[in-house]
């Protein structure tokens, strides 16, 4: 089967390139415009494994896909005929119910940028995510306005694509964690709705080839990265080593890593208070779901969106923010391996640059966190993949 060719936009840390270079899909470029958030992918995707075919004209490093456009509009045009997918997931803090949801969000409008690269481009086949607030209007003097995923699927059939979606579950395709995203599958020569049937006819059958449990837990997912701290090096975070693998699901994500010591397994500092509250909050506390107003009154914790984590249920969707959950067994939040995890990276893969920032530095700069929070899991890109894969073949 030849080769299929792709372009990943808004790429993040990799997690749909990661998927579709384990489905057998030739990578062009990725447009990432964060520096932290490109090295990572370049460490894993470039340096490691050689995936892209980059262009000579586009150099090797991150870019603003609005400079990208006004910059290289020739070099998108003679790309006809040559690119089979566009791929990505406009920024989507503006949609998000987790957000401040504000329509005039400046990241809102890289949808249109993402449409004008697929004008240039005109690639056979276009896969796009997004959050669930996608599909609902903002607020005006009339009620709820357009939906940005009706604007979408409008804007690209003047565009000749035939174009279906719908909400995926993503813990209903191994990953160990109830992730809800919009996901819109266009193509330009065939029915998109055989996307959807052959990804959920498919599913039993990938699942089975990958060897773990139709529905993963969050013990599944990290139980053999719970504390065995030692320090590595002179500076005062601690690390985690492995112990041996609990789950199926564990084996899989171990596949390819040699090393004892898991990549991005540094525990946080917590102060002697944090660790007495998230002990209580263990103890005192329904799992999987948000703090009781009683308890946080009792502990004095402003904060609204934390929650203990239950072992043997999937993951509630991860954020950017590692404080937002509690570890199930341990009164620390989790790791950034930990998510990684749960959102379905190998151990092999790396993450580059700060581990979390704050205050306006949040919306300027991606840490690993937000890295690993904000990326489609990779394991379920590789079955879409795979699907796009043998349709466009």
């Amino acid at each position: 089967m030849a080769k299929l060719h792709y372009i990943d936009l808004f790429a993040g840390c990799g997690g749909l390139s990661l998927g579709f270079y384990q489905a057998g899909l030739a990578g062009v470029f990725a447009i990432e415009k964060d520096r932290m958030a490109f090295e990572t992918l370049k460490t894993n995707l470039i340096d490691k494994v050689d995936h892209f075919d980059w262009p000579t004209w586009l150099p090797i490093k991150e870019h603003d896909i609005h400079a990208v456009i006004e910059e290289h509009e020739k070099e998108l045009k003679s790309l006809h005929g040559k690119i089979d997918i566009i791929g990505g997931g406009p920024p989507c803090q503006g949609f998000s119910f987790a957000g401040r949801r504000q329509e005039n969000d400046v990241r809102n409008r890289l949808v249109d940028s993402y449409l004008k690269f697929v004008e240039l481009v005109r690639p056979r086949a276009i896969f796009l995510e997004n959050v669930r607030g996608f599909t609902v209007g903002f607020e005006n003097g009339d009620g709820r306005g357009e939906p940005k995923s009706d604007y979408v699927e409008k804007r690209l059939g003047q565009l000749n694509y035939n174009t279906s979606s719908m909400l995926v579950n993503f813990s209903d395709f191994g990953i160990p964690q109830k992730r809800t995203r919009f996901v819109l599958a266009g193509f330009l020569d065939m029915d998109s709705k055989d996307f959807f049937k052959l990804l959920y006819n498919k599913r039993a059958e990938f699942i089975k080839r990958k060897g773990i449990k139709d529905i993963n837990t969050t013990w599944d997912a990290i139980s053999d990265l719970e504390s065995n701290r030692l320090k590595l090096g002179a500076g005062s975070f601690e690390y985690g080593a492995y112990s041996r693998p609990k789950s199926p699901y564990q084996k899989l994500m171990r596949i390819g890593s040699s090393s004892a010591y898991p990549d991005s397994h540094r525990f946080a500092r917590h102060g002697d208070r944090v660790v007495r509250n998230f002990k209580y909050i263990l103890n005192h506390s329904d799992k999987n779901k948000a703090v009781s107003m009683q308890i946080r009154n009792a502990l004095g914790l402003k904060k609204r969106s934390i929650a203990p984590l239950a072992p043997f249920m999937s993951c509630p969707t991860l954020t950017t923010l590692p404080d937002d959950y509690i570890h199930y067994s341990e009164p620390r939040i989790l790791t950034v391996r930990e998510y990684a995890r749960i959102q379905s990276f190998p151990d092999w893969f790396e993450f580059r640059g700060k581990y979390t920032t704050g205050g306006k530095r949040r919306r300027l700069e991606v840490p690993r966190y937000s890295q690993v929070g904000n990326a489609i899991p990779p394991l379920f890109m590789e079955q879409a993949g795979k699907i796009m894969r043998a349709m466009l073949s």
